[in-house]
């Protein structure tokens, strides 16, 4: 599992993460579009954390040089 997300690719999907999370909370109030919407900001976070996203590697795209 080698790192294939840039610094800034983990910063823009931590942050959409976040978003997703809080819209999901607070304006959906967590109906069935709010869970679908946490899953993927969960996702993303450890995505993001870890660096290594495993759709990248199927699709063979990568964004750190």
């Amino acid at each position: 599992m080698t790192v294939n997300m840039a610094s800034w690719d983990r910063i823009v999907r931590f942050i959409v993460a976040v978003v997703f999370i809080l819209l999901s909370a607070f304006v959906l109030r967590f109906n069935t579009l709010g869970i679908i919407l946490t899953i993927i900001g969960v996702i993303f976070i450890l995505t993001s954390l870890v660096g290594w996203c495993p759709l990248y590697t199927l699709l063979g795209f990568r964004t750190k040089r």
